[in-house]
């Protein structure tokens, strides 16, 4: 009788929470934010993973911490926000590779001026929470503080926070400006300021992150917030650390912060509008009038939801499985919030030598472009750049052009950027791949010539070459056609100049990056410089050894290193091994299938898959960020995002078909532990975006840096995928048709491209450009 009782009493709390989630997302807007679901992946994920109340490409993103005072040893690990907790910190406003700070955290009660620890009940100002009372979409977050019953929620425009705390009824409301305490992956606080006079409270924090410590050791990375309450306090102070200074306005240091009190009736709403700006106060105070002074939250909020409806439903999917479009639309989502604006309205940005740069102005006072901060670009041209290039070309462009800034300010290209100063993840820098990408698809509104100099002088120059701007062993590479094998003696692998640990994998990188350039440069009638460029994309040919048909790492004597075991990771290979590593000669996988044999490469690919099914393509279940990098094949991690694909270079396309479809089917998941793997490392929405792309049936092995960029032909997941973009942008539409879609449809058996039979599986990507209809026929069996 027991049993059935505590069975029965489960089973009703089971279904009260099912239908609390479904009363939960049946309030969700209409379009494709219905769909998106920003906890998806989000145990064991970067910082700047979960950041739902922001708008796509904006500065201002706000979101809860969990974990996030934490701090962030490596610079890189998960630490922010995670699915398994059941605590919140505070909320940030800001949220970048290398940035974070400037958090919010109301409270009522004891004044607690210190975060506390995750799981650590009463401790700090921290509150638990429920998840059946969390609701995050994109641009809009909410969330139940149990310990304080203050509902928080938060929104935002471009480069301004909207925090609205509803508080119940007590004369002891807290709202706590915590701006001096480590925050995300921002390193140490050097220095911090905040102020506070007639409901308005503004300041700056400065911050020493890992990777600029590494390759610019004497720079910082500073944000300023400008922030207007639409209440009074009844009484104010400063804190630093665990020390409060009741009626003081202003204080600085380390530590630093400031709190309010507030009297408040049951349900009344206390609204923080915040300006943000890497420049400084003025221009954050500035920011805030120009976007957001007449602004409500509501309204904000509406226009932030608006905002993504508009850019999600620039690719239209219908038909299909639910949870596929659930999926499709998170992925985009989190690859629309990664590489956020870092110039303020007028133009003004943060230079790397730290002073202010000005972008010039139109006529109406805007920027003529805009500047972002991003994370390294390493793999994003398997999904990032090919997504932008079909959906998203405007903010390609910018992209450029903000890259070429830091190129114009500081003399060099860099891979990831933090305010400017060089934030290289893993040393290389494929930045000028991505921008000779552009301009072979026609994305070239910037200055070409500049351009060019920026892309020839990353591929081909090591002398001076500045740790910032990442491959230092690119000399040697240009001397002798490879990177060679060197042990690292100093645990900085990235800084060596004659080789590297990862000399290996480095050739095969700049091999790739090397073709790319030469187109760029045989556009432009650089002939002396395609002949040198195309001569060194051809050094991976020097690695392959055709014994074990592997890719194996030479010592600075040209001789294969021995003992060789092609699992093993991090001996020749970052983040990788030679069974992974092998496959990587994007630009000219055809060379690659004919030096293995056809038969013998595709036999290989398939049982690679094969196994690695059985591991979910990735670390199985292991939450770990480099799970899967000694496997055969790892989903979870850059260097293998293409592979998939490469069966098309072997006549087999059916088995593309297969192993796409099961990756999207069982490597991507719809909750918050199998999101992505199972806690691997999204970096900035790169997964996401990959499957975006084998989703609508779309991948091009060569990143568009083909002399006619293409893309291979996928079986779509969708009924049809609608290519829309606003009219002034690109004048026709493109619309993929597939008959017969089922779930278990995966084979492509033949297709038309406006009307016209097609002769291959492949699409050139002026004809999309152009627009059109792609018509496809599916079945659940190869053709």
């Amino acid at each position: 009788m027991y049993i059935w009782y505590i069975m029965t009493k489960r089973i009703i709390l089971l279904l009260l929470i099912t239908i609390h989630t479904v009363l939960l997302y049946a309030q969700r807007e209409k379009g494709p934010v219905q769909y998106v679901r920003p906890n998806i992946g989000s145990a064991h994920s970067r910082y700047f993973f979960y950041t739902p109340a922001a708008v796509p490409f904006g500065m201002a993103k706000l979101a809860p911490s969990t974990n996030g005072s934490n701090g962030n040893a490596g610079g890189w690990e998960a630490v922010g926000y995670d699915d398994r907790h059941r605590s919140i910190e505070g909320f940030a406003n800001f949220h970048e590779f290398q940035i974070g700070g400037v958090v919010f955290a109301p409270t009522v009660g004891q004044l607690k001026t210190f975060p506390g620890k995750e799981g650590e009940r009463n401790s700090g100002y921290r509150s638990s929470f429920d998840k059946a009372d969390e609701y995050a979409t994109a641009g809009y977050y909410r969330v139940w503080l149990k310990d304080y019953k203050i509902k928080a929620e938060l929104t935002a425009t471009q480069r301004v926070g909207f925090h609205q705390y509803t508080f119940p009824e007590t004369d002891s409301a807290n709202v706590i400006f915590d701006i001096g305490h480590k925050m995300g992956e921002s390193g140490p606080v050097l220095d911090a300021k905040v102020t506070y006079d007639d409901r308005h409270v503004w300041g700056y924090v400065v911050t020493k992150p890992v990777y600029v410590q590494k390759y610019q050791e004497a720079a910082n990375v500073t944000m300023y917030f400008y922030a207007e309450l639409d209440k009074s306090p009844v009484s104010y102070g400063t804190f630093k650390d665990s020390i409060a200074h009741h009626g003081l306005k202003s204080i600085q240091g380390k530590g630093a912060g400031i709190y309010l009190r507030f009297k408040t009736k049951k349900g009344e709403q206390i609204g923080i509008k915040t300006g943000l700006s890497y420049t400084s106060v003025e221009n954050a105070k500035l920011n805030l009038m120009k976007e957001a002074s007449t602004l409500t939250f509501a309204k904000a909020k509406a226009a932030a939801i608006q905002n993504w409806n508009n850019s999600l439903g620039r690719i239209a999917v219908e038909g299909g499985l639910e949870q596929d479009r659930i999926k499709f639309y998170t992925g985009l989502f989190h690859a629309l919030l990664g590489r956020g604006l870092a110039n303020d309205v007028n133009g003004a940005y943060p230079k790397n030598d730290g002073t202010t740069g000005q972008i010039a102005l139109l006529k109406n006072g805007s920027p003529m472009h805009n500047h972002y901060n991003t994370d390294a670009i390493w793999g994003a041209f398997w999904n990032l750049t090919q997504l932008w290039a079909i959906a998203y070309p405007e903010y390609y462009n910018d992209w450029v052009q903000s890259q070429l800034l830091v190129y114009k300010d500081a003399g060099w290209l860099g891979d990831g950027i933090a305010n400017s100063k060089y934030v290289s993840g893993v040393g290389t820098n494929f930045t000028g791949l991505a921008i000779a990408a552009a301009y072979n698809v026609g994305i070239r509104d910037y200055d070409v010539a500049s351009a060019y100099a920026a892309v020839r002088k990353n591929e081909l120059e090591g002398k001076d070459r500045i740790p910032g701007a990442g491959k230092l062993d690119v000399g040697v590479f240009v001397k002798n056609g490879y990177s060679p094998y060197v042990k690292d003696l100093s645990g900085n692998p990235e800084l060596n100049t004659e080789g590297s640990p990862f000399g290996a994998s480095h050739t095969l990188e700049y091999s790739f990056s090397a073709y790319a350039a030469a187109q760029f440069a045989k556009a432009l009638g650089k002939t002396a410089d395609d002949q040198q460029l195309s001569k060194l994309s051809e050094g991976w040919k020097l690695l392959y050894d055709p014994a074990t048909k592997f890719i194996r790492p030479k010592d600075n004597q040209g001789k294969f290193l021995d003992k060789f075991n092609p699992l093993e990771s991090w001996r020749g290979f970052q983040e990788g091994n030679a069974w992974q590593y092998t496959f990587y000669v994007p630009h000219v996988p055809e060379q690659l299938v004919s030096l293995v044999g056809k038969e013998i490469f595709s036999n290989r690919l398939d049982s690679i898959f094969t196994v690695s099914q059985k591991n979910l393509f990735g670390g199985g279940k292991h939450i770990d960020a480099f799970a899967g990098i000694e496997g055969l094949y790892n989903h979870g991690n850059q260097p293998n995002l293409h592979v998939s694909w490469l069966f098309h270079y072997a006549g087999r396309p059916d088995l593309s078909q297969k192993w796409v479809r099961a990756i999207c089917n069982e490597f991507y998941g719809t909750d918050g532990i199998h999101g992505y793997g199972y806690g691997q490392d999204e970096d900035q929405g790169q997964l996401g975006a990959w499957y975006v792309l084998s989703a609508m049936g779309l991948f091009d092995v060569k990143g568009l840096t083909a002399p006619e960029p293409s893309f291979l032909i996928g079986a779509p997941l969708f009924k049809t995928v609608r290519i829309k973009l606003p009219k002034e942008i690109r004048k026709n539409d493109f619309l993929i048709e597939a008959d017969q879609q089922q779930p278990d449809h995966q084979y492509v058996q033949r297709g038309t491209l406006n009307g016209q039979p097609l002769k291959g599986l492949t699409i050139k990507f002026n004809e999309l450009n152009k627009g059109g209809i792609l018509n496809l026929v599916l079945s659940n069996q190869p053709k």
